[in-house]
């Protein structure tokens, strides 16, 4: 498989995943203002779309959505459990974080890297952002993960926007049990490989 990546973007959550499930795999770095891949040229004739992740399966395929391409590597290797298994109840819960983080966090904290945006729209977004944390944390609770006792792929994701907070200048102090969550994941041998691999340690 080939992950067509940049440093720290969304791309990070299913490099992380790769690395869990201890697949093969080829990294693609690609400069996502520029859209260009290192040494191949236009990105858009890779993805139409022009954002990350991509990931290029072994027969040619191309998957170009994170919460797909999570999913996709977690049932390669059911044992790792990664992800529940497929049209479990426990799925549909997974799914549903997996909606959760993308529409709810990610674009919302996403959209503060815009340096054009307004500073009462940045102040709104981080507002908005702030009262989501507030409801991820009483569903964390005194769970290790999102899911309970096992690491998920929506783990890989959650902390992969959370990482963000430092370079939009939001401050994750006042959730103290979000930061402990923070440190815990990024200990993980799988979260260090995938750091390490995109310059990010």
């Amino acid at each position: 498989m080939k992950l067509y990546y940049a440093p720290g973007a969304c791309s990070l959550s299913p490099h992380i995943t790769l690395c869990e499930a201890d697949l093969p795999y080829e990294l693609v770095k690609v400069d996502i203002q520029q859209k260009t891949i290192e040494k191949e040229g236009d990105f858009f004739k890779v993805n139409s779309y022009g954002y990350v992740p991509a990931l290029e399966l072994d027969n040619g395929e191309l998957l170009i959505e994170g919460a797909a391409i999570v999913q996709y590597i977690a049932d390669q290797v059911p044992g790792k459990k990664l992800a529940p298994i497929a049209g479990s109840i426990e799925r549909y819960r997974l799914q549903e974080w997996l909606s959760f983080i993308s529409t709810e966090l990610h674009k919302g904290l996403g959209v503060l890297f815009n340096p054009a945006l307004p500073d009462n729209a940045r102040d709104f977004f981080k507002e908005n952002f702030a009262n989501r944390l507030n409801v991820l944390v009483s569903k964390l609770g005194d769970k290790s993960y999102l899911m309970g006792d096992d690491f998920t792929v929506v783990d890989a994701y959650l902390y992969t926007v959370l990482s963000w907070c430092p370079h939009v200048d939001f401050d994750l102090s006042p959730w103290p049990l979000l930061q402990a969550y923070q440190d815990r994941i990024s200990t993980r041998d799988a979260v260090q490989k995938a750091l390490g691999e995109e310059g990010l340690l």
